[in-house]
């Protein structure tokens, strides 16, 4: 029983010789506040599901969509920016853009009517009619399906088209002193691609 007694003041001493030898100084309590009560995770990013997209290019001079896998489908400007980049290697043997090589990405923003302004960096020469087209459907194709029903009349030759698959609104693309102004109305009749 005395050696149990001898060994806890040993223990103590030890441990605080350790310490001291260390360089650790010895300090008197220190208050912190209230105990920790439980374990905070933060919570995972929300991961965004791929979906498929219609990017509009030429196919033997004649506008066609090209199914495209997204991460970010539902932002208009990711899939003005996926245009602007041009077919993919696998789409080049049968697609071709007139759309202009930017140096850096448009600029796009969306107005409370849902009318759209692409402005292109300065330099970049006005459009052609198929690259007005090209960036005009891909838009009016990408818009979500209610904002664009919601905008669109329904007339005797939108019969073939769903609710929602192309918008009535406009999209402005400004370049260095100069303007174009397309509707969606222009644009082929597809299907929208499946999510």
């Amino acid at each position: 029983m005395r050696g149990a007694r001898v060994a806890a003041p040993l223990c103590g001493i030890t441990a605080a010789a350790v310490l001291t030898a260390c360089g650790v100084p010895p300090s008197d309590v220190i208050e912190a506040g209230a105990p920790a009560s439980g374990i905070v995770s933060p919570s995972p990013a929300p991961t965004s599901t791929p979906a498929t997209v219609s990017l509009f290019f030429l196919h033997d001079g004649s506008l066609q969509p090209y199914p495209r896998r997204t991460g970010d489908a539902a932002e208009i400007r990711t899939v003005v920016r996926l245009l602007f980049e041009g077919p993919t290697g696998n789409e080049t043997a049968t697609a071709t853009t007139r759309l202009p090589r930017l140096k850096e990405a448009p600029r796009v923003t969306i107005a409370d009517d849902g009318d759209l302004s692409v402005r292109l960096p300065d330099g970049t020469p006005s459009l052609s009619r198929q690259a007005m087209l090209q960036l005009t459907c891909t838009v009016a194709y990408a818009a979500p399906p209610s904002h664009a029903a919601s905008r669109r009349p329904t007339t005797g030759t939108d019969a073939g088209r769903a609710a929602g698959d192309a918008t009535a609104g406009s999209i402005h693309v400004l370049g260095d002193g100069w303007t174009m102004t397309r509707s969606g109305h222009a644009c082929p009749v597809v299907p929208r691609p499946q999510k």
